[in-house]
């Protein structure tokens, strides 16, 4: 049975460890459309803030592959995908035929509609090429604007901010992680952020690159202009769906995929950042794994395995600041008991959303040792009714209860 992974990113390389494992005998072939082997991407942050070099990000070195019965065929861009003829097409013409496939190609960047974008000095971060220029353009300038307040960003503005630039994030929403945090945590973190001198502005829409050909920084839609000579744009992601999407398979926010990851064309399956599952692309590595170890197994042996959902769950760590969001945490649906308790002097927040009693969420910032047993809690469905007066309390012990 021969196999094809177009994305060598974890989700394409989860899901051919998974094959090769599951059947010793497939002959499986990834293909990169980057020159590197499969490398960390939530660590990039870390090699533009010098802590880590370039190796130190691969998970495996490129002869490692070839040890495990993986073909890894990298700088090789697929650029055509017959479903019909089970094939498919790389950049230099030559045609690839398959009996199974998984798209694993990802996401890119996404920039909203500014002026100024094409200038020197403007980037995005997504792949390790745009790490090295990030890097190597931050060795020139001493002003960083970081515009969005994802996860993503604050770890770039820390690690800019570790390079010696003075950095402002720049967030449109009214406080910073929209998606892991509530406005009373939000407001904690940005105290613990600013304490460590980055600059934050909330609420602020930014609608031009300032300068020449250079950028000088930016201007918000208020009219307030903010200083900075290099301008990262990491305002989200969107499934990089185009191979997809000409090739004839159903796509909507990503390839729309069923319990088995199969997408609508027969033989071929999704995982990851263009995977859409019930309406929704989770965007998340623990996503990317689960649907990879689903969808190898399914490739091995059709139906044998069903996906059911991830239970999302982020974390943020920089200094002073490690956060786990875990779950349905953020906005609570009506009838939902809501517990929370802030100590910002202490750069604290802790926030639980029971369900009839049962614990469906919950926010933890700066609070390490409870981390896992909640995570575990939420994803028991742990009804918590006879404990909800206390899971407030300091001393309460989450793992006594898992």
């Amino acid at each position: 049975m021969k196999h094809l992974i177009i994305g060598n990113g974890v989700a394409g390389v989860t899901a051919a460890q998974a094959i090769v494992r599951a059947d010793p005998a497939a002959e499986v072939h990834i293909f990169g459309a980057e020159p590197y082997p499969y490398y960390r991407r939530p660590r990039l942050w870390e090699y533009i803030a010098g802590e880590v070099e370039q190796e130190a990000l691969y998970f495996r070195p490129a002869a490692w592959y070839a040890e495990q019965g993986i073909a890894l065929h990298l700088g090789t861009p697929v650029v055509g995908l017959d479903p019909a003829g089970h094939r498919i097409t790389l950049a230099d013409g030559a045609e690839v035929e398959y009996d199974r496939l998984l798209l694993a190609t990802g996401s890119r960047p996404f920039v909203p509609p500014c002026e100024g974008t094409d200038k020197q000095g403007v980037f995005t971060l997504r792949t390790l090429d745009d790490a090295q220029a990030i890097r190597e353009y931050a060795g020139q300038v001493a002003t960083a604007i970081i515009i969005g307040g994802g996860l993503l960003g604050l770890e770039t503005a820390r690690a800019l901010r570790s390079a010696g630039l003075s950095v402002t994030v720049v967030e449109f929403a009214h406080h910073l992680l929209t998606r892991q945090l509530d406005a009373e945590g939000g407001e904690v973190l940005q105290a613990i952020l600013e304490g460590q001198g980055l600059h934050i502005i909330t609420q602020g829409a930014t609608v031009a690159v300032l300068g020449d050909e250079r950028a000088s920084g930016i201007r918000l839609k208020d009219g307030r202009e903010v200083a900075g000579e290099l301008v990262l744009f990491s305002t989200g992601i969107r499934s990089e769906v185009a191979l997809a999407r000409e090739a004839g398979l159903t796509v909507e926010r990503g390839v729309v995929v069923d319990r088995h990851l199969r997408t609508s064309a027969e033989d071929v399956y999704a995982a990851g950042d263009v995977a859409e599952f019930e309406g929704r692309v989770y965007g998340i590595i623990p996503a990317a794994l689960e649907q990879a170890q689903a969808a190898a197994a399914n490739m091995v042996a059709p139906g044998s395995q069903e996906y059911s959902g991830t239970l999302v769950s982020t974390t943020l760590k920089v200094v002073g600041a490690e956060l786990a969001s875990l779950g349905e945490c953020v906005v609570a649906a009506e009838g939902d008991a809501v517990l929370r308790r802030a100590d910002p002097a202490a750069g604290r927040y802790r926030k639980f959303v029971l369900r009839d009693g049962h614990l469906v969420g919950a926010i933890l910032l700066n609070e390490k040792r409870n981390i896992l047993p909640v995570k575990r809690l939420i994803e028991r469905g742990a009804d918590l009714s006879a404990y909800a007066d206390r899971l407030l309390e300091d001393d309460f012990d989450f793992r006594a209860i898992v």
